[in-house]
């Protein structure tokens, strides 16, 4: 029992492998253990423990973990996409034992109820998954007792600090613009609103990742001997006996911490459960012989069961972040911690509540009116109708950041912020695939960025950069925008940039005009700073086979036999949400298929 970075000798078959220690592998292995102490239990995580590591533990340094140079993230390197201007965009996930639910912004956002009918798979509609989401959280929040859960691992709070001013000024500066204020925006059915948002953070101000709320407690208990943790460690593939039944998984030391890593094997006696994320999952499941025969054959790796879906589907919410100009003052943002001004230490042992703070404390699920999406042109229009006006789903969110990074010897005046602009449901698509056998060998990763059809995305994103825009110059912290976070507009356009004296305020109530050359800026500007928002999903879906489909409704793989996928990557279709939420209910579901497959009473 306990966390290694080396594999105990004497230890050479367990039950169930859990390949990534991620935010729902952590969940599987914690449930089923609590289960079944008796049940021996192997998770391998290619990053490191996080146990009360501060980077972690502490909201107010977040952005740290996924900065380059982070060994908390995996940084996958795409393509060239000429519809991000020849740019090659790197999307960092979850690195580090927890996986994004150690990284993330934190952000409590649910899916749309509608968003789960739509994956159209018994067992997981909205109705089948509410209990599941009940179960995972301790909620401290208002909203109505029937939707949220009081008893779960996952504490949903305020963390203990908000921003004085900062989210009330943009939740009234967006009603002003028609956007109401929505008590509970997770409630699975509210929409098109503002509110005061929540965190995955305790009361008392601790990030709540999975290691910490599923796994360590148990680690820690001294009851629970068969449950093992296997980190600095990566899974190179998957074995199978003869009837194709996963019966172990060959496995190598992270060479980023153990660069004389070796390669060797350990078996399963029952079932080997793939859970290293949307882009990690589906290269496994490829070196392991399971995809695409003409993507193996390319790769030399041997077939062992032809699944075309693998790595298919790539999907990510991507977004940009516009920054302003404010009156805050330097306590009332996070850019002392941001800015390095205040070290993580100092700032803990002089009492200041930042550590606890996410710095986001208002968001918004929008849509636009009818006579926006008419005016987005009538292919933009017919999509709408199709995959909109019926259902409770936003066109994107919006999330107030109280942080941005700005060179303070260049703008010495004002302190700066961004807003997170962010598609829900792109229609875009891409793909990732391994490019030969071994682990060193660079996927061949294209992001699929704004490259559908009819320009849904881009048309979406030009309308919501304008939307933040004007929420933004409604409130009464508004001096204006830092101009190299904006489009290049015209210094005469009616959208030029303004620059404001500290005590210059401006009362506007008239929106933007902009002309056909300011909505190409707009679209340049998109081009060259769209980039992900860490929501990565869809490459091992579950849907029928013939539906380029991965694993079916009980997350077995296709063609083969005792193993499962549990992450991000069998999620078939969008949701309009952060995705942590989901990560947190696919893992609940998950273990919960194995609790009932093996005979055991899941408490």
């Amino acid at each position: 029992m306990g966390i290694y970075n080396e594999l105990p000798t004497d230890l050479n078959e367990v039950d169930i492998i859990i390949a990534g220690g991620g935010t729902a592998g952590c969940i599987v292995a914690g449930r089923l253990a609590r289960a079944d102490p008796s049940l021996s239990i192997l998770v391998i995580e290619r990053g490191q423990n996080n146990f009360n590591n501060p980077n972690i533990v502490y909201p107010g340094v977040f952005f740290r973990n996924i900065s380059p140079g982070s060994t908390s993230a995996i940084f996958w390197q795409g393509e060239k996409s000429e519809t991000l201007a020849g740019r090659s965009l790197i999307v960092p996930s979850g690195g580090i034992l927890g996986g994004g639910s150690s990284i993330n912004f934190m952000m409590y956002t649910r899916a749309q109820g509608c968003d789960f009918d739509s994956w159209n798979t018994p067992g997981w509609t909205a109705k089948e998954l509410l209990p599941y989401l009940k179960k995972l959280e301790t909620y401290h929040g208002d909203g109505h007792p029937d939707t949220h859960g009081f008893e779960g691992p996952v504490h949903i709070s305020d963390g203990g600090y908000r921003s004085e001013k900062f989210g009330d000024d943009f939740i009234a500066a967006a009603t002003k613009v028609g956007y109401p204020d929505i008590v509970d925006l997770q409630d699975l059915e509210s929409n098109n609103g503002v509110g005061h948002w929540l965190r995955y953070v305790s009361p008392e101000g601790k990030r709540q990742d999975t290691a910490h709320t599923y796994l360590h407690p148990l680690l820690n208990d001294g009851k629970h001997q068969n449950l093992h943790v296997l980190v600095e460690t990566q899974v190179v593939r998957v074995l199978f006996d003869e009837q194709k039944k996963a019966n172990g998984v060959e496995f190598s030391q992270t060479p980023m911490f153990h660069p004389k890593a070796t390669t060797k094997v350990i078996k399963a006696r029952k079932m080997v459960i793939l859970s290293a994320g949307a882009c990690g999952t589906p290269l496994l499941l490829e070196r392991s012989g399971v995809g695409n025969p003409e993507i193996l054959q390319q790769a030399s790796v041997p077939v062992v069961a032809n699944v075309p879906g693998v790595g298919h589907d790539y999907q990510d919410h991507n977004g940009v972040f516009p920054v302003y100009k404010t009156s805050l003052n330097l306590h009332e943002t996070n850019n002392a911690l941001l800015g390095e001004l205040q070290t993580l230490e100092d700032a803990i042992k002089e009492g200041n509540p930042n550590v606890k703070w996410n710095t986001i404390d208002a968001a918004a699920k929008i849509r636009p009116s009818e006579s926006e999406v008419a005016a987005l042109g009538p292919e933009f229009q017919a999509a709408w109708e199709k995959d909109f006006k019926g259902e409770s789903k936003p066109l994107g969110l919006l999330a107030l950041i109280g942080q941005s990074l700005v060179d303070r010897a260049v703008h010495p005046d004002g302190e700066f912020i961004s807003v997170a602009s962010y598609s829900a449901y792109p229609y875009s698509r891409g793909s990732i695939h391994i490019k030969g056998p071994s682990m060193l060998d660079p996927p061949r990763f294209n992001t699929g960025y704004i490259s559908d059809e009819n320009d849904f995305d881009l048309k979406a994103h030009i309308w919501q950069y304008k939307k933040q825009r004007e929420i933004i110059r409604r409130t009464k912290m508004y001096r204006g925008e830092l101009a190299s976070g904006h489009p290049k507009f015209s210094p005469d356009s009616n959208a030029a940039c303004l620059d404001l004296d500290m005590d210059e305020s401006m009362n506007i109530t008239e929106d933007i005009v902009y002309s056909a050359e300011d909505d190409k800026a707009i679209e340049q500007y998109l081009r060259e700073n769209l980039t992900t928002t860490w929501h990565s999903l869809g490459t091992a879906k579950m849907a029928p086979r013939e539906e380029m489909g991965v694993v079916d409704r009980s997350l077995n793989v296709y063609g083969v036999q005792g193993l499962k996928v549990i992450d991000l990557s069998i999620v078939p279709e969008n949701v309009g949400a952060n995705t942590n939420n989901t990560a947190l209910v696919v893992g609940e579901k998950g273990a919960d298929i194995i609790a009932k497959e093996l005979g055991l009473s899941m408490l």
